[in-house]
């Protein structure tokens, strides 16, 4: 079980100060040997890698940080507000770190033992037990001062690049410091300015924590700091075991929000949308987890597909802003953010570097998160796509292993969407991983269409109405109603003639018999119908049988239902459900085998365009050479 939230107290932190003022200002720090030469060759970033090996001897260098930092700008004997901010974060980095080993030492009895050994040398196992708990403090002391500066740097730029790793030795906390602040130096050196002073700084710190990471094995003694909950308020730090928050100071959301009555159409996506919205809020930050991936239903990634023009970007509007105002509402904190063509990079590794932070930064447990991914035809490529370039295939490789990988934690605390015109050209493995499928239409009625050219036309005239209730058609509950009503006949040709032939065969379905038999039709006819594809329709009619309409009066104040503890949310969000009909099953079995029916058609009949084509084109080309042949030109 977590152990409660723990504070640390500025005594605790200020007895270390004159330790971290020592390593901001000048250290010796001791290195272990490689091959590679301290010059680089000229033109390059390379370095002259010698035949004769040095590996295991260790050197010296002086590190002087804070004069690294001031020799950003020469011509200025003061330090700017960016150069003074990297270098106070730094030392308070290092004396909160060295607070944290302090609790550590508590947590595990390190102080006992350090003033046992103290007296006399420990022996046997008490020492190997001594010398664990050593270098667990020392890991702990460097994981947590990267941890700070990830959260306190500013977040305002591009991830640099060529940043060369940390090395760090763990012999004492010190030392694991000295590693991270001999990093910080090397990188901040020839810093042309301050914007890439920051973005090497923060980029360190992160390849720092990542560095940690991958070495977090080889420490037996860290089970209690995976429990620890840390806070420091004056700063806004919060430290929970190995879980890194990218960083908790955000600039403020500037989208153009919709609100759900500008939307025309599309009744089914726009009411799981606001159903999404309300279901992030059951979210509890003290458990990190949500109501509703405890009792089912939880939307963690869906696909929107839709015709240009259907509604998609005002969809992602609509989410974002019913999202920000109940966070505000609740005090949370929203972070939204979209994954872009402009994140695709030339340089090799970075598109998936960027795509992981985008996951990561949504991710961060500490706030409500809302991801998307834009076209994502264009970019995140099909692995057979010999014409992809690498940085598509990246991202494609991230996104498949966050959205459903081995290490794919769900906490209900985010959600990720992804959107495209051509959801046929996205790789079948990564469409797969979207928990549903939102079909955006557009208006389809008569009535939608003029329920839509009164709302963009404004009042600004005196045409009248006409024979119409005006947004009749757009109550949300009566459209959501005879759009699944729909559903319980398939909408595709292909689905429908499978639907025909099991009605024949087997007639209504009555059993999970008749309704394996149903699935396994569908998947002799689409042999990208998989297991994932079943658990995805099991998850959406686990979803309708949550598919309770959260009351307005619990978000209109936090004390209403966002404020209260983990066990209550969840008790009022049972007590609203109800069991799953056969109905509900057909319906939703329909859904997502109409969505990939809907893609393998438009896939076949773009190929079968494209073959007409260039038929086309070489009819005209043989009738041009027959017409220069007689003329004497061929």
């Amino acid at each position: 079980m977590d152990a409660a939230l723990s504070t640390l107290r500025e005594d605790d932190i200020a007895k270390h100060l004159p330790t971290a003022q020592s390593l901001i200002t000048r250290f010796v720090h001791v290195t272990i040997g490689d091959n590679k030469s301290k010059t680089e060759l000229a033109g390059t970033r390379r370095r002259f890698v010698s035949t004769v090996s040095s590996a295991g001897a260790k050197s010296t260098n002086e590190v002087e940080l804070i004069k690294t930092i001031s020799a950003v700008n020469p011509d200025d004997a003061m330090l700017s507000i960016a150069q003074h901010g990297l270098v106070y974060k730094t030392r308070r980095a290092v004396a909160v770190a060295l607070a944290v080993a302090d609790h550590f030492g508590e947590q595990t009895g390190l102080d006992a033992l350090t003033k046992k050994n103290s007296g006399a040398a420990l022996a046997g196992e008490e020492a190997d037990r001594f010398r664990g708990l050593v270098e667990s403090s020392a890991y702990v002391a460097a994981f947590s001062a990267a941890a700070y500066l990830v959260q306190m740097l500013p977040d305002d730029a591009e991830a640099a690049s060529d940043i060369p790793e940390p090395e760090f030795l763990f012999d004492t906390p010190q030392d694991a410091l000295k590693g991270l602040v001999a990093a910080l130096d090397a990188c901040v050196d020839g810093a042309p300015d301050d914007k890439v002073m920051s973005s090497r700084a923060r980029t360190c710190a992160r390849l720092a924590i990542d560095e940690l990471l991958q070495r977090r094995a080889r420490f037996t003694a860290l089970g209690p700091f995976e429990q620890t909950h840390l806070k420091l308020e004056s700063d806004g730090f919060e430290l929970n075991g190995f879980d890194v928050a990218p960083g908790a100071k955000r600039s403020k959301l500037v989208m153009q929000f919709k609100k759900p009555n500008e939307i025309i159409g599309n009744h089914i996506a726009k009411y799981q949308a606001i159903k999404l919205a309300k279901m992030l809020m059951a979210y509890d930050f003290e458990r990190q987890m949500n109501p509703f991936v405890d009792l089912g239903g939880f939307l963690f990634t869906f696909i929107g597909d839709g015709a240009p023009g259907t509604g998609k970007t005002i969809l992602i509007q609509m989410i974002a802003g019913m999202i920000n105002d109940y966070c505000q509402v609740a005090g949370y904190g929203f972070h939204y953010e979209n994954f872009g063509v402009d994140n695709i990079s030339s340089y090799q590794g970075k598109s998936g570097q960027n795509c992981k932070q985008f996951i990561n930064n949504v991710l961060n447990p500490k706030t409500i998160g809302f991801g998307t991914v834009d076209d994502i035809d264009q970019i995140a490529a099909k692995r057979s796509d010999d014409r992809a370039s690498a940085g598509q295939q990246e991202v494609t490789a991230v996104l498949m292993e966050s959205f459903a990988g081995a290490n794919t934690v769900v906490r209900g605390n985010c959600s990720f969407g992804m959107f495209s015109n051509y959801p046929e050209n996205v790789d079948d493995a990564l469409r797969q991983r979207a928990g549903a499928r939102w079909l955006v239409d557009g208006p389809q009625t008569r009535d939608d269409y003029i329920d839509i050219f009164a709302l963009l036309a404004g009042k600004n005239h005196k045409i009248p109405l006409g024979d119409h209730e005006l947004f009749e058609a757009q109550v949300i509950q009566k459209a959501v109603g005879e759009a699944y009503e729909q559903l319980s006949k398939p909408q595709e040709d292909g689905l429908e003639k499978v639907y025909v032939r099991f009605m024949d065969e087997v007639g209504e379905p009555k059993t999970m018999a008749d309704v394996g038999t149903y699935l396994h039709m569908i998947k002799e006819a689409e042999p990208r119908f998989t297991g994932r594809a079943i658990k995805n329709i099991t998850d959406a009619i686990k979803m309708r049988a949550m598919d309770i309409e959260l009351p307005d009066e619990w978000f209109e104040a936090p004390e209403a239902f966002m404020h209260k503890d983990y066990d209550t949310k969840r008790d009022m969000i049972a007590e609203l459900r109800s069991p799953f009909t056969m109905d509900m099953v057909m319906q939703e079995i329909n859904r997502y085998a109409d969505s990939e029916f809907r893609y393998t058609d438009k896939s076949d009949n773009a190929a079968v365009e494209e073959i007409i084509r260039r038929e086309r084109q070489r009819e005209k080309a043989v009738g041009e050479i027959e017409a220069m042949k007689k003329e004497g030109r061929w």
